[in-house]
């Protein structure tokens, strides 16, 4: 078994047991692989050892590795867009991506509807949430998200099918906990006005075990699956 193989099975192993721990099946948690700045060979690792669903930061770094797979035959891998959407990239990611995890204003959202290719199924998308109000990241407030979602899931070709967060670090699993009931609440009430909305995108690597016990249903892995990143290339 190969490094990246090895650490697929750990990282599910892990999640496995989080959710046994809070009364949930390990089915009910996607988890997607994070594998921004890390070359194709390292996803090719991941797809011999079973793994299907990639998330991408960085558009044209995406739109690179999706072409090189799709020629390569390998057509049931699910790609995520996973980094903040500038409105110049949009069309990109409405002509490769099967989700867009970072909806945080109609305006894209409206573009991403316009650019999705009408052969392709419609673009799933989650809309961001900038749960601990942080200037640094995207997303928006709990109080502005019924009036856009409401206006994303009217779009004809996108589906809304729920929420990400990216938290502010937390040292204790009781805040961590505590962020991400918040985040699930609001899920649910989601879920309740909306049947096509089922993913709660929450919970990375130091956060992981709190978002599943609240009740996230896909957590976003990268260094622990593919070593750390180097960002200086």
């Amino acid at each position: 078994m190969n490094d990246i193989a090895h650490n697929l099975a750990q990282v599910r192993d892990k999640i496995s047991a989080a959710a046994t721990r809070c009364g949930r099946a390990s089915e009910e948690i996607t988890l997607l692989a994070v594998s921004k700045t890390k070359p194709a060979s390292a996803i090719a690792e991941a797809i011999a050892a079973g793994h299907r669903a990639f998330g991408e930061n960085y558009v044209q770094e995406g739109v690179d590795k999706i072409r090189a797979f799709r020629e390569q035959g390998n057509t049931d891998l699910q790609w995520h867009f996973i980094g903040p959407l500038q409105s110049n990239k949009s069309r990109l990611v409405a002509e490769h991506f099967d989700w867009c995890h970072t909806i945080d204003r109609l305006r894209i959202a409206t573009r991403l509807s316009d650019q999705r290719p009408a052969e392709m199924p419609a673009l799933n998308v989650l809309i961001q949430i900038n749960i601990s109000d942080e200037n640094s990241k995207s997303g928006i407030t709990l109080s502005e998200l019924d009036a856009l979602a409401a206006e994303v899931a009217a779009l004809p070709r996108l589906t809304l099918r729920g929420l990400m967060a990216i938290p502010a670090p937390e040292s204790s699993y009781e805040r961590q906990f505590a962020v991400a009931q918040q985040m699930a609440v609001a899920f649910e009430a989601l879920k309740a006005r909306y049947d096509t909305v089922d993913t709660l995108s929450l919970g990375m690597s130091d956060d992981m075990e709190a978002a599943i016990a609240a009740g996230s249903t896909m957590v976003r892995i990268g260094t622990a699956i593919f070593g750390a990143r180097d960002y200086t290339q």
